[in-house]
């Protein structure tokens, strides 16, 4: 092996030497591959973009990840793939100089106090080793990395990091080394060291958010503490450091994404809600809430991403089973009542509604919601916020969309007796209510509207359903395969509800599609309870909330805990992860 194996006609006499390409396919493309192509394209980058197939193996695409492994198996070096979160970005980028970096075409993907490991494309151009040993006195390890990956992570971190110097070279005054009075840590957030609307605080708020719309982020946390701030992201349900932020530099960011969101940036002593609608890196649109929140240090901001797809999707992408799908979709088309979706915050609730008011939204009928905030704008929706500042509530913002000739009603949340008597009232004048309701499982429901006062016969006569639901991680497809499990796990996830527990069930080890998680995306398991004749029966003066559970399941409500066992009985998620979300089983 010579080092012109890096250059394209070296790399190619290999592949053509190991029975891989063919050689008149080979002699083709060196000859028509332009001077401007030879000088930003690495050469297997090069080869990757014609689609070969192997010739040795025609299944086999040579694909640019193909390719870089096969080089990596070449050239002895570890094969290397990126995961941004992973990567302290400041320690990489503070190693050398971005001009430095893409001359060899090399990135800084590690440093500890033992080693630095630097990626690089060509495993054979190693004259640089020796230059930065000298500098930075430490032990270099070499992994090799897809060219065009690490073409994109050295753009992108280098231009984080020289925002984030820029925006930090702008503070006139330096931090405190020690503030203890929290009066003092808030006026501090007011005087915001770094001009919000300074280019560099542009440029790393939309870094921040391209960033998080890449990583499939639910919510992006900016949290500020006493020397830094955090930015961490939620993905499938799990927190992840992403990143580091100097304070004067996080307090900027902030009232950066305020101004965005229409919100008043002087005032950080009390909490605020906006919205900002922009677009994904593929162009779709996309809207965030966001909330911040004053803490000791400053002001705390969330920005939940919401999904444009949501609005699109139907009831099976949301993880309803056939079964329950036709429970839903009856108790959805009904003329009037109520229906009821139960569950902790971030389960998943408005995701329902949403994609079901959007299928109940035709022409011929009025839709109308009171939200606190409004999740997702709909223009097929008539939506009303609620404005606690001029008394506009929950119970008073039914009152007006009464007054609105509405056919299907939706309340974000049914939170007092007000809120409930109204939406009684709206069911009892013919409208069909949807809303939600803090409750563990759909049983509760009941328990929970009798303890805000509404009357067991109210219940009896305007209920038509109740539906609890969990999100659960899905198992990777790349990376899911079969196995064994302990039949004791089975029977604690199902008891006392008898099913066949199924010959094998699905794990995922992880790999790189999911970061080595073994999990992407996640669904719904649900808890359907239709309110029957004889369920009604069982709401009364003196209700018993074991008795009518022990009464739904005999009616085929399906608790939470069988719902899930389904999933994992075809392979969609595991026990574990139904044991985490589901709530404690019922053994009554």
């Amino acid at each position: 092996m010579t080092k012109l194996v890096c250059t394209l006609e070296g790399i190619l006499d290999q592949l053509v030497s190991q029975d891989i390409v063919e050689q008149d396919k080979a002699s083709m493309i060196t000859s028509l591959v332009s001077a401007k192509d030879r000088k930003n394209l690495h050469p297997l980058e090069i080869i990757a973009s014609r689609q070969w197939s192997n010739k040795s193996q025609p299944q086999q695409l040579l694909s640019l990840d193909m390719l870089t492994d096969w080089l990596a198996g070449q050239s002895g070096q570890e094969r290397y793939h990126f995961d941004p979160l992973k990567m302290d970005v400041t320690a990489c980028t503070s190693i050398m100089s971005y001009a430095y970096a893409s001359r060899f075409s090399i990135l800084p993907v590690k440093v500890t106090d033992s080693e630095i490991v630097v990626a690089l494309t060509d495993p054979y151009n190693l004259e640089w080793i020796e230059e930065l040993d000298r500098i930075v006195r430490k032990p270099i390890k070499t992994v090799l990395a897809n060219p065009r990956e690490l073409k994109n992570y050295l753009v992108e971190f280098y231009s984080v990091s020289k925002a984030m110097e820029g925006a930090g070279n702008k503070s006139a005054v330096n931090m405190p080394g020690n503030i203890q009075n929290l009066e003092q840590l808030i006026e501090l957030g007011k005087t915001g060291k770094v001009d919000a609307e300074d280019q560099h605080i542009v440029s790393i708020v939309d870094w921040l958010m391209q960033y998080a719309f890449s990583q499939r982020a639910s919510d992006i946390h900016i949290e500020p503490r006493r020397s830094q701030g955090n930015v961490r992201f939620r993905i499938d349900g799990f927190m992840h450091q992403v990143y580091e932020i100097p304070a004067n530099i996080t307090a900027a960011v902030i009232s950066r994404i305020k101004i965005m969101g229409r919100l008043d940036v002087a005032e950080k002593r009390k909490p605020q809600d906006g919205r900002i609608k922009t677009l994904s890196p593929g162009g779709a649109e996309i809207e965030l809430r966001l909330s911040s929140m004053p803490t000791a240090f400053g002001e705390k901001l969330v920005l939940r991403i919401f999904d444009p797809e949501v609005l699109v999707k139907n009831f099976t992408a949301l993880g309803l089973e056939k079964t329950e799908s036709d429970i839903w979709n009856e108790m959805i088309t009904r003329p009037y009542g109520i229906i009821l979706v139960t569950g902790p915050t971030g389960s998943g609730k408005t995701t329902t509604l949403y994609t079901s008011l959007k299928q109940l939204a035709t022409p011929q009928v009025n839709v109308c919601t009171i939200e606190d905030p409004i999740e997702l704008v709909e223009p097929s929706f008539n939506q009303m916020q609620v404005q606690h500042n001029i008394d506009l509530d929950f119970a008073s913002g039914v009152k007006t969309l009464l007054r609105q000739d509405p056919d299907i009603i939706m309340i974000g949340e049914i939170r007092d007796r007000e809120t409930a008597e109204m939406a009684v009232q709206a069911a009892l004048t013919g409208h069909l209510v949807l809303s939600t309701l803090h409750t563990n499982d759909a049983p509760s429901a009941i328990a929970r509207l009798t303890e805000i006062g509404v009357p067991p016969y109210l219940i009896s006569a305007t209920l038509i359903g109740v539906v609890a639901q969990r999100l659960v991680r899905t198992l990777c497809p790349h990376c899911k395969h079969e196995t064994g499990f302990d039949l004791l796990d089975w029977k604690a996830l199902i008891k006392p509800w008898t099913t066949s527990p199924p010959e094998k069930i699905a794990a995922a080890d992880g790999c790189l599609e999911c970061r080595q998680t073994g999990f992407i995306g996640r669904i719904g398991i649900y808890e359907m309870m239709p309110l029957g004749d004889s369920l009604k029966q069982e709401v009364s003066d003196n209700f018993d909330l074991v008795r009518f559970r022990k009464a739904a399941i005999r009616q085929g409500m399906k608790p939470l805990n069988l719902a899930g066992a389904q999933k994992v009985a075809r392979g969609m998620t595991t026990i574990e992860e139904v044991l985490k979300v589901a709530p404690p089983r019922y053994d009554g």
